[in-house]
């Protein structure tokens, strides 16, 4: 009995809010005063002022609604999940009934699996008990903080009349500077920052709350993956790609077995010869609904999907047979280059599993260049990932550092993995034969790698002016759209012979190396 008469009086005093806020009420209260005046005298025209204001006190409705007590956590003043979900789901209805506004966030640690790797659980454990101390303590009393995953804390703001998107990201601005001062664990200072995630209410009229935090979730991780430390507000467009990102996943697996998902070969060639020397195997997924699905799409679903290592396998599997099927039509292409990223490279059996697949097809360790991002060299320690680079390399294979100059690998990196060759990545490219600073920037590259006597490759090379200055300033490889685009299989035999009747017809651009 008495939560009922507890919602009744709930939803009347809803009621009287609203009609105390509506503009009909407010333009009335002039003509109602006058007419107690005339009616009553001074005495009831003073009454009649104090009755208003005094309702408007008594109902909240000059402010924000407080919000029900729900149980928090004795330390940090934290909801428990529970009643958090409570309370986001009356803010919901209540902001939605009085016209009041209000925001959901989601907040995450980010790279907090290194986190754990560099500094222990227990470390982890507490930056994540700080985390949530200082969230707390950077929003109103009246606001809603809860943790909802290991590393992630949702928040729900208390309505309030003025809410727009500047003030939303400035709030979320608040929270990561907040979580960006340094935390002391025995006697060091470990660093975080996050990614946020937010939704204002007034986006998600026709739904719930629950679905209000859902969409808040799906801003978070459109800022994850743009992120570290990067901040996004909810969309309609983010449903659509968090729901085909899903999808995708769902389907992974399956395309990978049924041969959906498989290289296309992007060329290779000598500055000096202009021949071919080498592919790059890049995958490409044709599915069957959606036609060709783009790699920025795809490749983060077959990540979180843990399937990276199955992807090599199967690129792996495909390059070797078109290395065999080129030998077979008696054109000259010298290797073929395959990513290797964390997951494969964390495989303690990746060298023996490497080893038997060259076997199978008969074909010579120089065949394969291990293609590794600069970041993975840069972060990787004395592990299996090292073991592996170097054990690839003791076997024969070629090592390509792939997008060099964006991943902060030392110089003694370079050396310390046997890197065989590295990828100038396409932002010094881009542009390079009108800017002196790229210009620049590529020689100081040329340079270093001639003196470690290792090979270079340009990326991203898209203009005849970019191909020759390369050539020029001493690069030994150049790949871009400028020389071929990625193609399938059936399309390269096609291309080789057609750039090779172009040499025969065309001046060689020399290289300058310095001798």
């Amino acid at each position: 009995m008495f939560k009922k008469m507890a919602e009744g009086w709930i939803r009347s005093r809803i009621f009287a809010v609203a009609c105390l806020k509506s503009p009909m009420c407010l333009a009335l209260i002039p003509a109602i005063c006058l007419g107690f005046y005339l009616a009553w005298g001074q005495t009831a025209l003073v009454a009649t002022a104090l009755v208003f204001p005094g309702l408007y006190l008594l109902l909240g409705a000059g402010g924000p609604r407080p919000m029900k007590a729900i149980s928090r956590d004795a330390v940090i003043g934290m909801m428990q999940r529970d009643g958090f979900k409570e309370i986001v789901q009356e803010v919901f209805k209540d902001a939605r009934e009085s016209g009041l506004k209000s925001v959901a966030f989601q907040i995450e640690i980010d790279h907090h699996a290194d986190l754990i790797e560099q500094h222990g659980q227990a470390a982890a454990d507490r930056v994540v008990a700080v985390t949530g101390e200082r969230l707390v303590a950077v929003m109103r009393d009246g606001d809603a903080v809860a943790q909802t995953g290991d590393f992630r804390f949702s928040i729900c703001l208390s309505p309030i009349r003025q809410l727009d998107l500047e003030l939303c990201i400035q709030l979320a601005g608040r929270m990561q500077a907040a979580l960006e001062e340094p935390i002391a664990i025995d006697g060091i200072s470990v660093y975080v920052t996050s990614c946020v995630g937010f939704c204002q209410q007034t986006r998600m009229i026709t739904k719930n709350g629950e679905a209000w935090m859902d969409a808040a979730g799906h801003a978070l991780r459109e800022a994850q993956h743009n992120g570290p430390n990067a901040i996004r507000a909810y969309s309609d467009e983010m449903r659509r790609k968090s729901e085909t990102r899903a999808e995708l996943r769902e389907e992974v697996a399956t395309a990978l077995e049924k041969g959906q998902i498989q290289p296309w070969f992007q060329p290779q060639i000598s500055t000096d010869t202009g021949l071919v020397t080498g592919f790059e195997a890049l995958a490409r997924w044709n599915h069957p609904n959606r036609g060709m699905v783009s790699p920025s799409a795809f490749l983060p679903a077959i990540e979180q999907a843990g399937m990276l290592e199955r992807l090599a396998e199967v690129m792996m599997y495909h390059a070797f047979t078109a290395l065999k099927a080129w030998d077979s039509a008696g054109v000259s292409v010298p290797q073929v280059g395959v990513n290797f990223a964390g997951p494969e490279l964390s495989n303690p059996r990746l060298v023996d599993k490497v080893k038997w697949e060259l076997d199978r097809f008969s074909l010579s360790p120089d065949r394969l260049a291990v293609e590794v991002l600069e970041t993975v060299v840069a972060g990787a320690p004395d592990d299996t990932i090292t073991r592996n680079i170097n054990g690839l390399g003791k076997l024969g294979c070629r090592i390509d550092l792939d997008d060099f100059g964006t991943g902060h690998a030392s110089i003694s990196s370079i050396r310390r993995f046997a890197v065989s060759r590295i990828k100038i990545d396409r932002s010094f490219v881009i542009k390079s034969d009108r800017d002196p600073e790229q210009q620049k920037m590529i020689s100081a590259i040329l340079t270093m790698a001639e003196r470690l006597q290792v090979e270079t490759l340009a990326e991203g090379v898209e203009s005849v002016g970019e191909h020759a200055l390369l050539a020029q300033l001493g690069c030994d490889h150049v790949q871009g759209f400028g020389i071929g685009k990625p193609m399938p299989f059936d399309q390269t035999l096609d291309w080789i012979t057609k750039h090779n009747a172009k040499l025969q017809a065309t001046p060689r651009i020399l290289g300058n190396k310095f001798s």
